[in-house]
């Protein structure tokens, strides 16, 4: 198993505020040894659904979540490469003025972590009401490609569409860009809606994902990272790998199980239920990956 630079023991307190950390060195088991000599071991941190300005039974911390996690990225011994947030940075207000405050909140408090880069992608709640104005006027485009030690990332917005689809445009503009990319490049796509139907009657898909899918399915080293579904969950089409992460304000019911997505009610003897971060540990040869999602313990 590969030996990634930060160790279990030092990502156990990410367990007590949510999200996940992902380590990518070897996440792809089909690159050719030539690209896979070009990467470079590293690590991310993954937060998502933070929904900020949420005030609820199914969080009474919620003023606080969001600081903790930052503290505890903060205290990490060896920092990431970067902090990506996947979206619902605020909670949705219909109130354009109201939008723009927790924004700016949330801005702040994010701009306390100790970290070089810190990218965002909106999720519904951030921009389905304005078609990402708000959102483009405080964080930047609401997609866009970059690359990092031999990776190739993909960030898809699949929210500013009210009708939850990417569009022609943002496709025709993820087609040119897959151009660039050998068909082994590493690829990592980060969305806030998973790009599949996993439960399209909760709002829980995204209307063409399909299309993104077929563009993405001649490279042979992909993997998707998303939010929304506020919890852990796995999905594989094809060859691509879908993983989703749990939120940082509230657990949402398992796909279809019950009538309404509404939020898992709040025990106050296990205050982080349902929230938690996940390990990944991936060995080149034999193609192997390990993933350890960590329960969160008791603060």
């Amino acid at each position: 198993m590969f030996e990634t630079k930060v160790d279990r023991r030092q990502f156990l307190t990410l367990g007590a505020v949510g999200g996940g950390a992902v380590f990518m060195s070897g996440l792809f088991p089909h690159v050719e040894a030539s690209a896979a000599a070009a990467a470079e071991e590293f690590y991310f941190v993954q937060l998502s659904d933070c929904h900020w300005g949420y005030k609820g039974e199914a969080n009474p911390d919620a003023a606080n979540t969001l600081k903790k996690a930052v503290a505890t990225v903060n205290a990490l011994p060896t920092a990431p490469d970067f902090v990506f947030f996947t979206g619902d940075l605020t909670n949705v207000t219909d109130d354009p003025e109201e939008r723009r405050q927790r924004m700016t909140e949330f801005r702040d408090i994010v701009r306390g972590l100790n970290v070089k880069t810190v990218r965002f992608i909106p999720g519904e709640h951030d921009a389905s009401l304005d078609r990402g104005v708000a959102f483009k006027e405080f964080f930047g485009p609401t997609y866009y490609a970059f690359d990092h030690r031999g990776v190739h990332f993909i960030a898809l917005d699949n929210v500013s569409d009210p009708g939850a689809r990417i569009g022609e445009e943002q496709l025709d503009w993820l087609r040119k860009d897959l151009a660039t990319q050998r068909k082994d490049a590493r690829l990592v796509v980060l969305t806030h809606r998973p790009l599949f139907d996993l439960a399209p009657q909760w709002d829980w898909a995204t209307r063409d994902g399909d299309k993104v899918l077929h563009l993405l399915m001649p490279y042979s080293n992909v993997a998707v990272f998303y939010g929304h579904i506020h919890q852990e969950h796995h999905h594989q089409t094809g060859h691509i790998a879908h993983h989703a992460a749990k939120s940082l304000i509230f657990p949402l019911p398992a796909p279809g199980s019950q009538e309404k997505r509404t939020p898992l009610a709040w025990d106050p003897a296990a205050p982080n239920k349902g929230l938690g971060w996940r390990e990944i540990e991936v060995a080149p040869k034999p193609a192997q990956v390990k993933m350890t999602e960590f329960p969160v313990t008791r603060s």
